[in-house]
């Protein structure tokens, strides 16, 4: 008998998936990475499935692959070779949403845009807001603490994150954090899962901090600018003004360019960057006016405000559209490195440099309020591996960010992208550091093996 077969009689009918075919479905994750082949898919619908689970796979010495929407871009979830899939995708109860409290126990199937729905049934709303809120799981944003577009005002997710409950390797049950907004007692051990990319335990549930949601709809700009420089520029008065802008989205020439072809936005010759910005605060219109001004002061050839909420979804909309645009360029390696905000300009120059060098074609939008910048390199569809010249252009990019202050990643995570760069940021510490935590919660190393350290 398969050692398999005994996991199947020990979940519930149709919980296992061990036909090729379809187990090769669960593999990949939105990167290019090729991925090795599983031995079975588990579609965990319980806490209690993710026990049996991993209590079977550590008595076996089977890696675990955990699983969300499959929707991150750095590899996390890229099945190895005779791995066993965990797919938490139908642990999709909102367990309990407190208005109370101002927060709420979900389960990490739970898409975010639904969690953000129900908060607002209660005048609240959940804050991170990744791009690809529509369809990303609570649980793969908590396995790499996704950012997104509201970072600048709300923070990333760990800043919502209060308590996690996480099934170990062992399938022993921890219970991290607590249901209150301050606390101290102990290690903070709900930091240290948040981010680690499914590498020390399976979250099953989590306790997420919600907020007051703005009383009035939003106000949006959209500025047009003739150089990135300006661009930033005006996004550094923005700042330095105390505008405290909700969102601050800055698209260069070529991501433009990828979104005028599909959509045609009626792109001018002479933007080279726009960038989008919103205001949620009480007197969010005067904020977007205030915002505007800044932007002309700066150079902007245009700039336009909305007037509704149906202008500022369509503003909106531009920004949430610059990944599926550019992949219908080709293929690509999608990286976010973070700069302090002040030397975002350089950091921008930097990437244009780095394509210009290496003929690689490169499109960079920004999270510009916090200095996060997506680069996607982009190359040819159907190539397995992005060519040397692709890697070249990112060891570029990617230490010039270190040597600004920066780091390698800003909210996609390390995965197995970002793998040859970690120890220029870690260090030799650091990362004796971290495989030691990684030893005491995996002693087996059987969770998400070769990734994130």
């Amino acid at each position: 008998m398969r050692p398999i077969d005994a996991l199947v009689k020990s979940l519930p009918d149709g919980r296992v998936l061990t036909d090729p075919d379809v187990t090769d479905s669960y593999a990949r994750d939105r990167t290019f990475v090729e991925p090795g082949k599983p031995i079975g898919v588990v579609l965990a619908a319980s806490r209690d499935d993710v026990v049996t689970t991993l209590r079977w796979a550590s008595e076996h010495r089977v890696p675990v692959v955990p699983r969300g929407a499959g929707t991150g871009l750095a590899g996390a979830a890229t099945a190895s070779e005779g791995a066993l899939i965990l797919s938490l995708a139908r642990m999709t109860a909102i367990r309990e949403l407190s208005p109370a409290d101002e927060i709420a126990v979900v389960e990490p199937g739970v898409i975010t845009a639904d969690l953000d729905r129900a908060a607002r049934e209660h005048g609240l709303m959940y804050a991170p807001d990744p791009s690809s809120y529509e369809i990303s799981t609570i649980g793969g944003n908590l396995a790499t603490n996704a950012g997104g577009l509201r970072c600048v005002k709300y923070g990333v997710t760990r800043d919502s994150a209060l308590g996690l409950e996480v099934v170990l390797a062992d399938g022993r049950i921890l219970d991290t954090g607590r249901r209150t907004m301050k606390g101290v007692t102990g290690y903070d051990l709900t930091g240290l899962f948040v981010g680690s990319e499914g590498t020390l335990g399976v979250i099953t549930a989590a306790t997420v901090r919600l907020r007051p949601a703005p009383a009035a709809p939003p106000a949006t700009f959209a500025a047009e600018f003739g150089s990135l420089r300006e661009a930033g520029a005006a996004v550094s008065a923005i700042m330095a003004a105390g505008c405290q802008p909700s969102l601050m989205e800055l698209l260069d020439r070529g991501t433009l360019e990828a979104i005028d072809d599909w959509r045609n936005i009626g792109l001018e010759a002479g933007t080279m960057a726009m960038l989008i910005g919103q205001s949620d605060a009480s007197d969010a219109q005067v904020t977007a006016e205030r915002m505007e001004r800044l932007c002309l002061d700066n150079g902007a050839s245009f700039v336009a405000v909305s007037t509704s909420p149906q202008e500022t979804e369509e503003l909106i909309g531009l920004r949430r559209m610059a990944y599926e645009a550019k992949e219908r360029l080709g293929a690509c390696l999608v990286e976010d490195v973070c700069v302090p905000r002040s030397v975002l300009p350089e950091m921008i120059t930097a990437i244009e440099a780095a394509g210009a060098r290496h003929g690689v074609r490169i499109c960079t939008v920004a999270h510009a309020g916090d200095g996060n910048l997506h680069p996607v390199f982009i190359f040819d569809h159907g190539t397995a591996e992005p060519p040397a010249e692709v890697w070249a252009a990112a060891d570029e990019v990617f230490t010039r960010a270190l040597e600004l202050g920066g780091t390698l990643t800003g909210e996609h995570g390390v995965g197995l992208l970002k793998q040859r760069w970690l120890a220029l940021e870690s260090g030799p510490v650091a990362q004796d550091v971290q495989k030691g935590i990684k030893a005491v919660f995996d002693p087996l190393g059987l969770l998400n093996p070769g990734k994130a350290i």
